[in-house]
């Protein structure tokens, strides 16, 4: 079975407790007109572009050729067959990353980033070697048309300037090769950031072909984060993300076929988790962002594991082109999906971390916790500080709350003395409206709101909600440790100690809290929730569960403080009529 994501364990969760905190309150409510369910967000836009084309029948598994007005060319002399007599590799590198290149092909055989680490504490390799052998294919390579002619291009030894290295950048690298009747260049500018810059040329017979650069061979970490539906490809179109799991890459069926969208896109590349490859407009002017850009895309199938455990796992490949043909010219952002370093790139890439639909919530509330952790250079203590700071400012919220509850409490035998007179007739009983409106005239003769107690919580939960999504996004909790066990707040605790946890001091906060129903079936519901909630968060990250633990350990506090206030005297006060609450329930 399907591991359940984070997002879905809290959306369930959550579910569970609107279902048993709101739900049952509707029964012992005076009818009233059904109320259509909210309307469910729409179906994001289909990510197909308005121009798709397929591989005609009996042509090779590749990309159409896209019509498009050629410029008429002289005949130019054939190019002078230039290569390599041998492979070599040079290394580029800065205070960020250390790249490894090729002159076979002209690829990138490794790209490491200095600031992210492996699970052996190693620079963070983001060029997956096992995967991009078994296939074949490489990052920065050529996508073309043609199947040969693409082999041949990214199997050709190029001529390499310069030729030695190591590189420190600010570097240039060129790449020149020609048989005499094929000419591929290429040239990469590496800079202090995680920009670089990249020009590629392909001619046949003098003309101009239409080909991508290309990301292939898997990508990203490969660590403990590397589960292959987690590798996306991306694209901005229409002032819209779009992400494409593998499994809509290319043509249905057809793993290896090639899927190419023409549109006005922003910028494409290939993402994980916490990392990606972005392919940007060659210019930083705002006004040419929309030239036009062709995305390829598309996956092959490796297989990884031994003997019985053998299994085929998608590796997800992508590569950006111009739409029409000639020369292709991107800059390509590859490092970490850091809200900072993403909002200075041209476009902004900001919308690649995902804080859900509730971003404009979450992400003050990660700028929050980061300004926290400059003082306190823990994340686990800062999402301590922060948790005890969230539920201070919203005390105010849970004492009325409470004090909602506490009147409840006091009437709980009167409306349940109503129930009981009832509970032989059906719930669609007609009858049923008569106990209902029994127990509003309570509620109303006390000045009891029925849903005093849950709405309180209820404006709380977008604030739950996008916590959940921040600290399940943020690259800053990745590897970040807090003390003893826990040494990744971005995955789940190891020793399940923290979800153990949860679900003890969960339930303790409920036993404090004053009960809200009468009903046995009801109460015994709420019992279980605890249970429910740790269950589900047995494989949710750390930071997360941490969240949970601390809010019902300062939960306990508040509501020590409140059980020892003096509750109103309900039952004993005089009212404005001159009956006590306990007389009118006698009435």
């Amino acid at each position: 079975m399907k591991e359940l994501s984070t997002e879905r364990r809290v959306a369930l969760a959550f579910a569970l407790w609107i279902v048993i905190m709101v739900g049952w309150s509707y029964v012992w409510k005076p009818s009233r007109p059904a109320t259509a369910p909210a309307p469910q967000p729409s179906a994001p836009a289909s990510t197909a572009p308005a121009t798709e084309q397929k591989p005609a029948p009996g042509k090779p598994a590749g990309t159409p050729a896209v019509a498009a007005t050629k410029t008429k060319m002289e005949a130019a002399p054939a190019p002078v067959p230039k290569a390599a007599a041998q492979e070599k590799t040079v290394v580029i590198e800065n205070g960020l990353y250390r790249v490894e290149i090729s002159n076979r092909g002209g690829v990138v055989k490794s790209w490491r980033l200095k600031n992210y680490k492996d699970n052996k504490k190693q620079p963070l390799e983001l060029v997956n070697a096992e995967a991009a052998q078994q296939v074949g294919a490489w990052p920065f390579s050529l996508a073309v048309d043609d199947p040969a002619l693409e082999a041949q291009v990214n199997g050709a030894l190029f001529e390499m300037t310069p030729g030695e290295g190591p590189l420190h950048a600010p570097a240039e690298i060129a790449f020149e090769w020609s048989d005499g009747r094929v000419q591929v260049s290429k040239r990469l500018k590496f800079d202090a950031s995680y920009v670089v810059a990249v020009e590629s040329s392909l001619l046949v017979d003098g003309k101009p072909v239409a080909h991508g650069v290309a990301w292939r061979g898997g990508f990203g970490d490969a660590t403990e984060y590397a589960h292959a539906d987690q590798v996306k490809v991306i694209f901005r179109e229409n002032q819209k993300l779009k992400v494409l799991e593998a499994k809509k890459l290319g043509v249905p069926d057809h793993s290896e076929q090639r899927l190419r969208q023409i549109g006005t896109m922003e910028y494409a590349g290939i993402e994980d988790r916490y990392f990606v490859a972005a392919f940007l407009p060659r210019s930083e002017n705002p006004a040419l962002w929309n030239a036009g850009m062709s995305l390829w895309h598309w996956r092959l199938e490796r297989e990884v594991g031994e003997g019985d455990k053998r299994a085929k796992e998608a590796v997800v490949e992508m590569a950006a082109g111009t739409t029409v043909d000639g020369p292709v010219a991107f800059r390509v952002y590859v490092g970490p999906k850091a809200l900072d370093e993403l909002r200075a790139q041209k476009p902004p890439l900001t919308e690649l971390v995902q804080f859900g639909w509730l971003g404009f919530i979450a992400e003050p509330l990660f700028y929050f916790l980061r300004w926290i952790y400059g003082y306190v250079p823990n994340y686990g203590w800062a999402i301590i500080l922060m948790t005890i700071g969230i539920n201070m400012a919203l005390f105010p919220l849970k004492v009325k709350s409470w004090r909602s509850m506490q009147k409840m409490q006091t009437v709980m035998p009167e409306i349940k003395q109503i129930q009981d007179r009832f509970k032989k007739y059906g719930m669609r009983d007609p009858r049923r409206q008569e106990m209902n409106n029994e127990v509003m005239a309570v509620y109303k003769r006390e000045g009891i709101n029925p849903m005093g107690s849950c709405l309180p919580m209820l404006l709380q939960m977008p604030i739950w909600i996008a916590l959940f999504s921040m600290l399940g996004a943020a690259i800053e909790l990745r590897h970040a440790p807090w003390l003893g066990w826990v040494r990744d707040l971005s995955t789940h605790d190891p020793y399940y100690i923290l979800p153990v946890l949860m679900t003890v001091t969960m339930y303790i906060s409920q036993k404090m809290t004053p009960a809200t129903s009468a009903d046995p079936a009801q109460q015994k519901m709420m019992q279980m929730m605890p249970l429910i909630f740790g269950f589900l968060f047995m494989r949710t990250s750390s930071g997360l569960t941490l969240y949970i633990l601390s809010s019902n350990i300062v939960a306990m506090g508040q509501q020590w403080y409140l059980n020892k206030t003096t509750p109103p005297k309900l039952g004993t006060e005089e009212k404005k009529g001159g009956k006590k609450s306990g007389d009118g329930a006698k009435g």
